[in-house]
């Protein structure tokens, strides 16, 4: 019989699950354009702890993908850069202050990436078993039958069938949903702390999305690997995350535990974006007609004065259009970890 485990020992393992492994405070991303620079992210703050997924959601244009790209270093240059902030890995350091030699031994080992769209990912003269593979010897030093027995073993914890098979196949060969487990199993090969997945199922039809929603829970419950999981998509967040950031415009616009903000959104944009989720309703109610959010996200070049939203919001009142509110508690709540950036929650003459 296994003896039960010590209080102390308990106290411990929850206190490891507990820890932050990734702080991203005040990142300010800038990108060059013919009309000069924008600042397309500004001021995201957030931290990740070990074994947690963090879900951040946003229409297109927000800036969820380019907070990813910068925690792993691959903003495009010259265009982008990070302008302020620091990224705090546990470990490592500030990573935005790496150099890339340094930098490239921490991508794909510590910190890896899942892309929207496998095919552009994977490289299409190259079997998906070299793919794999060669990450295995660049970050592990494996040799060449080592990295192939480890490679195997990770196309089938995927659920690849014939994995030995697989091993030789092209991208172009495999289905959608399989080259996304390939992407997967590449993220994981180094079993690395932090996995960043950006749209994971968007090009996937919906039994396939829940087969890849439902392997990456299970790899997480297996590896302990932490997950950003970025998406547009709230159901897809309501299956995986424990905490979401809404993300509008460059800005956080709500942050909280996912069944409080899917019980009691705070944002007038995140109320917009629940309404706006297709349901099965009752048969009298089925000519209703769908809720959308009126108008689009500004341009970064000319966002409204005041909130961000405040041009689309159907509770925008006089101090919105004066300025923007910080991402804080609301007033009648002001130990909440429930963060809102808006007027209503919050008495324009506060700090």
């Amino acid at each position: 019989m296994t003896p039960a485990a010590s209080p102390d020992a308990e106290r411990v393992e929850t206190a490891a699950l507990r820890e932050t492994i990734l702080k991203v405070d005040d990142l300010r991303v800038e990108l060059r354009g013919e009309r000069g620079t924008l600042r397309a992210v500004d001021g995201v703050s957030f931290a990740l702890k070990r074994g947690e997924t963090l879900g951040i959601v946003g229409e297109s244009g927000c800036g969820k993908s380019l907070t990813a790209l910068s925690v792993i270093g691959l903003l495009p240059r010259p265009v982008g850069r990070i302008a302020s902030g620091t990224i705090s890995l546990r470990g490592v350091g500030n990573l935005e202050r790496l150099p890339d030699s340094q930098m490239k031994r921490v991508r794909g080992n510590q910190i890896s990436m899942i892309f929207q769209e496998p095919m552009t990912s994977l490289n299409p003269v190259f079997t998906v078993g070299f793919q794999i593979s060669e990450v295995l010897r660049t970050h592990k030093g494996m040799g060449n039958y080592q990295a192939r027995l480890r490679t195997i073993e990770m196309l089938k914890l995927v659920g690849i069938p014939l994995p030995e098979m697989r091993f030789e196949s092209y991208p172009h060969q495999l289905s959608g949903g399989m080259r996304q487990r390939i992407m997967i199993a590449m993220a994981l090969a180094c079993e690395p702390q932090i996995m960043l997945a950006d749209e994971p199922t968007t090009a996937l039809d919906v039994t396939i999305q829940a087969q890849i929603l439902k392997l990456m829970n299970q790899l997480k419950e297996k590896t302990g690997t932490s997950i950003v999981l970025i998406t547009h998509d709230l159901g897809v967040i309501a299956k995986m995350a424990a905490r979401i950031l809404v993300m509008y415009a460059g800005v956080v616009v709500e942050e909280a535990e996912v069944g409080d903000l899917f019980a009691r959104p705070l944002h007038p944009y995140t109320e917009g974006l629940l309404k706006s989720i297709l349901r099965l309703e009752p048969h009298r109610e089925r000519r209703r007609q769908l809720y959308t959010i009126k108008g689009s996200v500004p341009s970064l070049y000319a966002l409204p004065r005041g909130c961000r939203f405040s041009d689309r919001c159907p509770a925008v009142h006089d101090p919105c259009r004066v300025a923007e509110p910080p991402l804080a508690a609301p007033d009648a709540n002001p130990d909440s970890p429930h963060k809102v950036r808006c007027w209503l929650h919050r008495k324009p003459d506060r700090p």
